[in-house]
């Protein structure tokens, strides 16, 4: 008698097509992330992604958007070395359109996001992830290791950064976010479980 063993596989391939493969391999985790996002945010009402449990408190959605609003950001000033992000331009949304930090908005959830859908909220993760795809493509591992130099900021400091690691960055705040999502997700369900 033979037994099949059922084969359960959880990798990370990297993207096709890319310059480089430690770009291929961190844009391959960025769209892991993302997936596990649309998993997440996909099947929640436009209440559930608006849901604030306190005053001060972020939501989904706006978490949702502020990922989006970093990658498309760190794209365009970090791995295509712009002077200045036009996240709008990727987005259709502004930079401070997310809410965050909340306390600059009296604590509460900006209105520009009140009563989306997932769909909305999808749509920028998705079209931040084509930017990055693009931006990062072509970058081979001489350029990822270049140093990218910011203008000055306004207390005269200057910041100084590789694209390994904006890379790098793109999939800690996307994990890091993901997490809050996440907690939220199960705080939203607690909060109301008829929903």
């Amino acid at each position: 008698m033979t037994t099949t063993t059922k084969r359960i596989e959880t990798l990370i391939v990297p993207e096709p097509g890319f310059a480089s493969a430690t770009a291929a391999l961190k844009v391959a985790e960025i769209a892991d992330i993302h997936r596990k996002l649309e998993r997440a945010a996909r099947e929640l009402s436009s209440e559930a992604l608006a849901w604030q449990p306190a005053p001060g408190a972020n939501t989904i959605g706006m978490l949702l958007a502020h990922i989006a609003i970093n990658e498309a950001h760190l794209g365009q000033v970090g791995l295509r070395a712009e002077r200045d992000g036009h996240v709008a331009d990727v987005l259709g949304i502004g930079p401070e359109d997310d809410g965050m930090p909340i306390e600059g908005f009296g604590g509460l959830p900006p209105r520009g996001l009140d009563g989306k859908p997932a769909t909305f909220f999808l749509d920028l993760l998705a079209r931040a992830l084509t930017h990055t795809r693009e931006a990062a493509r072509p970058l081979g591992e001489t350029l990822l290791g270049e140093e990218v130099v910011r203008p000055p900021r306004t207390d005269g400091s200057v910041r100084v950064l590789d694209r390994r690691w904006v890379l790098h960055h793109m999939v800690e705040h996307a994990a890091l976010h993901m997490g809050q999502v996440n907690t939220l997700r199960r705080q939203w369900r607690a909060a109301h479980p008829a929903a």
